[in-house]
């Protein structure tokens, strides 16, 4: 078991390196990872299955003693990416599918990395496993319409499917994993050690697939794309951590609003545009992977560095 879970951190240590080769491999030879596409959504199932392992009850007390603080994590983060996301794609002229794919990364909740990212940063920890786990269990509806609403007139949108897709890919998983984690702690204690390293796996299978699915657009449309996802996720970034701090939020709690709302569950993203959209709708989120992680860590490690005078006001800010 030890061994395993030193090849589990290894894993995901490497993370970003992993899906940048394979990737890299998926656009030069897409053949052998094409047919991973038709199981996208099983092995996102899979991956939210691991994220309800490491969840409890325990991370939703939260929401009723510090409710106002939870909230403006949803809020930030229902209001701010969709917006950004629709603006981004508007302003660049994206073709219907790219804009349409743009405005679903930005509908969909926070992804796990950003509870790391917070960690690493010394921002309230706490706070950021909150508002995930909430954004999560919101984000059949809460994804489902604000799509609709924002990329109903860009792309057709079977909205019932939408919503069903993600209480099957996001819902049930998630509530598995929780229930497990409540009636067997000691199993799911150990499988956590191995379980994040699973779920990076399958990360990198899923992303090297719309690789490969889109290699032929990917070679014709890279700028523009690298482009529009570079500005989602530094608008994310830079509006989650100066709206925490505009509604009175200590430093420490606003750089874990910066993560929830500047990471992206992209491996959602990727699996509903290509259950319900244009393959092509996929891409953003695909590329997205790579540069939240990349943007994430630097200003994560950033922050983690600061002297620990400044580090330890800041969590005397966060106590009142």
């Amino acid at each position: 078991m030890k061994y395993l879970e030193k090849v589990a951190q290894f894993i995901c240590r490497n993370m970003t390196l992993w899906v940048v080769i394979c990737s890299v491999i998926a656009f030069f030879n897409p053949e052998p990872f094409k047919p991973i596409g038709k199981y996208i959504s099983y092995l996102l199932g899979i991956i939210m299955l691991g994220m309800g392992l490491t969840m409890s009850v325990e991370d939703f007390r939260l929401v009723f003693t510090r409710p106002k603080d939870v909230f403006y994590g949803v809020f930030f983060r229902y209001l701010i990416m969709p917006l950004v996301g629709f603006g981004v794609a508007k302003m660049l002229g994206l073709p219907p599918a790219l804009a349409a794919g743009m405005v679903l990364l930005g509908a969909c909740p926070s992804g796990t990395g950003s509870n790391v990212m917070t960690y690493i940063a010394k921002g309230d920890t706490a706070l950021s496993v909150t508002v995930s786990s909430i954004n999560t269990i919101l984000a059949p509806v809460l994804t489902t319409y604000i799509f609709q609403l924002l990329a109903g007139s860009m792309i057709p949108i079977d909205i019932v499917a939408l919503l069903v897709d993600i209480v099957k890919i996001v819902l049930i998983p998630v509530a598995i994993g929780v229930m497990l984690h409540t009636v067997a702690p000691n199993l799911v204690e150990k499988l956590t050690k191995v379980v994040p390293a699973v779920s990076v796996i399958f990360i990198i299978a899923i992303m090297a697939s719309v690789v490969a699915l889109n290699a032929s657009k990917m070679a014709t449309m890279a700028l523009i794309l690298c482009l529009a996802v570079a500005l989602h996720n530094t608008a994310g970034l830079l509006l989650g951590y100066f709206s925490g701090r505009a509604v009175g939020m200590s430093k420490k709690k606003s750089r874990a609003i910066t993560f929830e709302i500047g990471m992206e569950n992209s491996g959602l993203a990727v699996a509903l545009a290509l259950a319900h959209l244009d393959p092509m709708a996929a891409l953003p989120a695909a590329v997205m992977t790579v540069w939240e992680y990349v943007t994430g860590s630097l200003l994560a490690s950033y922050w983690g560095n600061k002297p620990a005078e400044k580090v330890q006001a800041d969590a005397v800010l966060a106590i009142k």
